[in-house]
């Protein structure tokens, strides 16, 4: 029972037996060369030779001549020229023309109130805190012909305008968008020549003082100006004329450097208590960057009687020019023949608009002042004019 099992005891080592590995060479593979075709390799020669040909005798010698040379070979001569071109490099083969005024002022190309020597400039205006012009009194607006324009306005969907009238006997008014900015186009001419009669009330200079016309000022557009000979002389009293009967643009472009330039002109408007009318372009404005109102142009034509802001003489020239204007297809076209009419007409294509005194026959008297945006030169802009016109003397002429 206890005998000694040593078969037990006796452990087996199984040993297994290691298998031999065989690697195996991997053989390269073959690269097949593709044989071209030698007529395409000669095509494909002839352009990267024409190209490389090309670049030699073409691009290389202009780089050279406006890169590497400047750099590397420079021998131009500094020579001295306007505040403008400082230093312009003159050089046989090319000219370098470097603008100091632009680098050290880049802000005017975009943002500038004022011309000089053709130079954009950039200057403060000052305003005063009290008016120099009075306001018209205001009873009560014509509610009957206020009417009677909304829906003119209605059959001309196209035209947006601003209508402000005022007439002098019982303060009634109209006033549609009167506050609204538009395009002044030439009416901004109105207040210029006001500022113009102000600064000789000052003793700046007389009306019969003269002005060269120079390259600077010559304008395109409307007015015979543009053609004269640079250099001929004016009288501030014929610039001043042709600017309103005429609507010149370069003898306005002349009073207003004569006057001290755009920013003199907003000085006024300030002083005048006139807020939202400024010029901030030189003639023409094609693009109505100079803007009004037709409340601001209505409160200056007020004006015109007052003494206390223009003296008689001043009076009589502001009347006398604006009683010849040219253009008597607006506002004048739809009131009596037998009617006076002294005013100032604007177009730039977009905007078309009429500004000035009516005085009746029966000794009736009324400001009217119709401003219209339209469709680039549409005519129905010149026909609501006609239109509104019409009703706004009829209602209060009769």
């Amino acid at each position: 029972m206890y005998a000694y099992n040593q078969q037990r005891e006796i452990r087996t080592l199984h040993v297994v037996p290691q298998k031999r590995v065989v690697r195996r060479r991997i053989q390269p593979k073959k690269i097949r060369v593709k044989k071209v075709n030698p007529i395409i390799a000669l095509f494909r020669f002839m352009v990267v030779s024409a190209f490389l040909a090309a670049f030699a005798v073409i691009v290389f010698p202009v780089s050279f001549h406006r890169l590497v040379k400047q750099v590397f070979f420079f021998s131009g001569i500094p020579v001295k020229t306007s505040y403008e071109n400082n230093m312009k490099t003159q050089n046989p083969i090319y000219d370098t023309t470097v603008n100091l005024y632009t680098l050290a002022n880049p802000v005017t190309k975009y943002i500038h109130n004022d011309l000089y020597g053709n130079y954009l400039l950039l200057t403060p205006t000052i305003q005063k805190t009290h008016s120099e012009v009075t306001t018209m009194y205001h009873t009560s607006e014509m509610g009957g012909l206020k009417k009677q324009l909304l829906n003119l306005m209605a059959q001309y969907p196209s035209i947006k305008p601003a209508i402000y009238v005022w007439e002098y006997d019982k303060g009634q008014y109209i006033d549609i968008n009167a506050d609204k900015i538009y395009p002044a186009a030439s009416i901004i001419k109105l207040p210029i020549l006001v500022r113009m009669f102000k600064s000789i009330e000052a003793n700046q200079f007389t009306i019969y003082d003269e002005m060269k016309m120079i390259e600077q000022y010559r304008s395109s557009g409307s007015g015979n100006l543009q053609y004269s000979q640079a250099g001929r002389s004016y009288t501030m009293d014929y610039l001043a004329k042709i600017m309103i009967q005429d609507s010149d643009n370069t003898s306005t472009n002349m009073i207003m450097a004569k006057l001290g330039g755009m920013d003199d002109i907003n000085i006024g408007l300030r002083d005048w208590g006139i807020s939202t009318t400024y010029v901030r372009t030189w003639l023409p404005d094609l693009n109505g960057t100079n803007k009004t109102t037709a409340a601001d142009i209505a409160k200056i034509l007020y004006n015109l009687d007052n003494p206390g802001f223009l003296n008689i003489n001043s009076r009589e020239s502001i009347i006398d020019y604006m009683s010849h204007v040219k253009n008597d297809r607006l506002i004048q076209a739809g009131i009596s023949d037998n009617a006076l009419f002294i005013h100032k007409t604007g177009d730039i294509g977009t905007m078309l608009g009429d500004a000035g005194i009516v005085f009746a026959p029966n000794g009736k008297k009324y400001i009217v002042v119709i401003l219209a945006n339209r469709p680039y030169n549409s005519p129905q802009g010149k026909d609501f004019i006609v239109k509104a016109s019409g009703l706004i003397y009829k209602a209060i002429v009769g």
